[in-house]
């Protein structure tokens, strides 16, 4: 399946992104229009996040939280800056759609290890590294197996799987389960199991336990 990975995966995720986008215009239209009244002009979410081997990129998402602060002028904690026009936006997974920008760029495919925080990057073990040798994605093994409701340690184990049994048959399973996942609602979002505390290492997870 290397001729899939290297040059196949690509040509397949730019046809899907450009035409999911322009199918999905008029509603990305008016959730930019929405949150640009709702956030103070502020429609879109920009982060660096790790890339293939590594190399940095800027993700693209609906802004789903405000900037409040406290008294120490820190953010205020994530489940307290979630607004109820963000709550709607991720319940049915609508923040997710400005990614396929990302995926056109080609900073991410369409299916891949989910891209986390830069600063996860020097807590990772050398198996948990492994899954940055192919591009980030929207959607991966690990959000069809559990999402946010199993371990930082299991979600890493599915994402090293994923990248060493990198297929079209595979990537087409994973498209098909998150369709069912986001149509049938199940476990798309939940305050309890979307806001999760930071990866702070393998070791530092198994003592918590």
């Amino acid at each position: 399946m290397k001729i899939y990975s290297l040059f196949l995966k690509r040509v397949i995720d730019l046809m899907l992104a450009s035409i999911g986008f322009v199918v999905l215009f008029p509603v990305f239209l008016v959730v930019w229009i929405i949150l640009l009244i709702k956030n103070d002009g502020k429609a879109f979410f920009y982060q660096e996040r790790p890339g293939k081997n590594e190399i940095p990129f800027k993700i693209i998402k609906f802004k789903t939280m405000n900037d409040r602060i406290d008294a120490n002028n820190e953010l205020l904690p994530p489940s307290q800056r979630l607004t109820k026009t963000g709550l709607f936006i991720r319940k049915h997974s609508l923040d997710e759609i400005p990614q396929l920008i990302n995926v056109i760029k080609g900073d991410m495919s369409l299916i891949g290890p989910r891209p986390l925080l830069i600063r996860y990057l020097p807590r990772y073990n050398d198996f948990q590294r492994q899954r940055h040798l192919c591009k980030p994605g929207i959607t991966g093994w690990a959000q069809v197996n559990g999402r946010n409701a199993i371990s930082w340690e299991q979600k890493f184990e599915y994402d090293v799987w994923y990248v060493h049994h990198l297929s079209f048959f595979l990537d087409l399973k994973i498209l098909f389960l998150t369709f069912y996942k986001v149509l049938k609602k199940d476990g798309v979002y939940n305050i309890d199991n979307d806001i999760v505390p930071d990866f702070m290492g393998t070791y530092a997870e198994n003592e918590n336990r």
